[in-house]
């Protein structure tokens, strides 16, 4: 151990004290440097305005359109009852499930032989009341001339001697005849089932050979002249609609009443990427407010759905589809239509006013859809709106306009090319 200590004691001085004059000296040489190292100039940092771009609102005449939706149906959907009992002998070829008829046209007959009869037996006994009435009043004839042979005037004589009760009798026994014979016609027509309206039918219960009683239901027809969609909107809507008063119907024939009234209303549905329309007539308000939606409904009327009536010029379209739709409302002047992506917080739209400063106003809204916030208020014409988004809008910041910069740069390069080649002329 003792000899271990001794040979630590005789490390020489020099081996220390080398490393750490060579790290001062490496330090000495970097300070030098960086001193006599020249300094790099100093350049002033210039903020750019952010770009905008910017459109000028200017009022125009807008005409409002309400969006809708609604289900196609039938105007009128009619169960045909049988008002007699029989068997079926004939049946259209048309009565099938979405076969159409015209008004008037025969769908089926019900075996009329027993009614044929009937109506035989009621002119049978036509023929004999007739027969009975002129017996009755050539007694009575007979009984006045009879009366008057007394010398008395006929009014004294009794009711009885003149057989006026008899005739009376056989009057009515006449007029009983006659309304069975009517009856029987009728009940002989009505073996023959027709078609009310033009009509399609959309479900059939009977067919040929089958026995029916009265009041059994025979088939079911909708009407196809024209079908209707009812549309629901929503009350703040209301008021951009020309709506005829609740009690009165659009008379699509009134051009004055049209005229008046915006009736116009586009029906749609996407189909594999095609758009299909058609054109209705607002037909008329139903001025009832739903309790649980609290939704307004029109009602609006499309010709020919089939489009099977020479009247017609449009695709057809099924009693059941599904349809958007667009109603024209009203027209309304000095109307800003500002771009919904341009609108911030629901009302505050930003504006760049002639020295291009940011200028945040709030507006009253009048309208929104999908597209544009409309307004009646009046933007000064220096101001334009800003349409680009901006991370953090002051009022009053500085600004640059999309076109405007360029412009500008543009317009101070060729005042130096100007300058530049004056001076190489002198």
């Amino acid at each position: 151990m003792t000899s271990t200590n001794k040979a630590m004691r005789m490390v020489p001085l020099r081996y220390v004290l080398t490393p750490i004059v060579i790290v001062l000296a490496a330090a000495v040489i970097l300070a030098i440097a960086a001193a006599a190292a020249p300094k790099p100039a100093k350049k002033s940092i210039k903020l750019k305005a952010p770009l905008v771009d910017v459109i000028s609102l200017t009022p125009e005449e807008v005409t409002f359109s309400i969006a809708s939706q609604g289900s196609i149906v039938a105007r009128t959907e009619t169960k045909l009852t049988s008002e007699v009992s029989g068997q079926i002998t004939q049946v259209s070829k048309k009565f099938l499930v979405g076969g159409f008829f015209k008004k008037d046209e025969l769908l089926l007959t019900i075996d009329d032989t027993s009614y044929q009869v009937a109506l035989l037996r009621a002119q049978s006994q036509q023929q004999t009341a007739q027969a009975k009435l002129i017996e009755e009043q050539a007694r009575a004839k007979q009984a006045q001339d009879e009366w008057l042979l007394t010398g008395k005037p006929l009014a004294d004589a009794p009711v009885l001697a003149l057989r006026t009760p008899q005739l009376k009798m056989a009057q009515a026994s006449l007029l009983a005849a006659q309304a069975d014979i009517k009856e029987a016609q009728v009940k002989l027509a009505r073996t023959k089932i027709i078609a009310p309206y033009d009509a399609m039918l959309i479900e059939k219960q009977v067919d040929i050979g089958q026995y029916v009683s009265m009041g059994s239901v025979l088939a079911t027809t909708n009407a196809i002249d024209y079908a209707e969609v009812r549309l629901p909107i929503k009350h703040r809507d209301i008021a951009f609609l020309n709506l005829n008063k609740t009690n009165k119907l659009i008379n699509a024939s009134d051009s004055q009443q049209l005229n008046q009234i915006s009736g116009e209303v586009e029906l749609f549905y996407q189909l594999n990427g095609k758009r299909h329309t058609w054109q209705a007539q607002l037909q008329r308000y139903e001025g009832v407010v739903d309790s649980k939606s609290r939704v307004h409904y029109l009602v609006a009327q499309l010709e020919d759905p089939y489009h099977v009536l020479t009247s017609s010029n449009h695709d057809e379209i099924r009693i059941g589809t599904f349809v958007n739709a667009k109603v024209v409302g009203k027209k309304l002047t000095n109307i800003i239509s500002i771009p919904m992506s341009a609108v911030y917080s629901g009302n505050s739209i930003y504006l760049l006013d002639e020295n291009n400063q940011l200028v945040i106003q709030q507006i009253s809204v009048l309208r929104t859809d999908s597209r544009f916030v409309y307004t009646e208020e009046s933007i000064p014409d220096n101001k334009r709106l800003i349409v680009t988004k901006l991370a953090t809008p002051v009022s009053g910041m500085t600004l640059r306009v999309i076109g405007e910069e360029a412009a500008g740069s543009e317009s101070a390069k060729t005042a130096i090319n100007t300058r530049t080649s004056g001076a190489s002329n002198e």
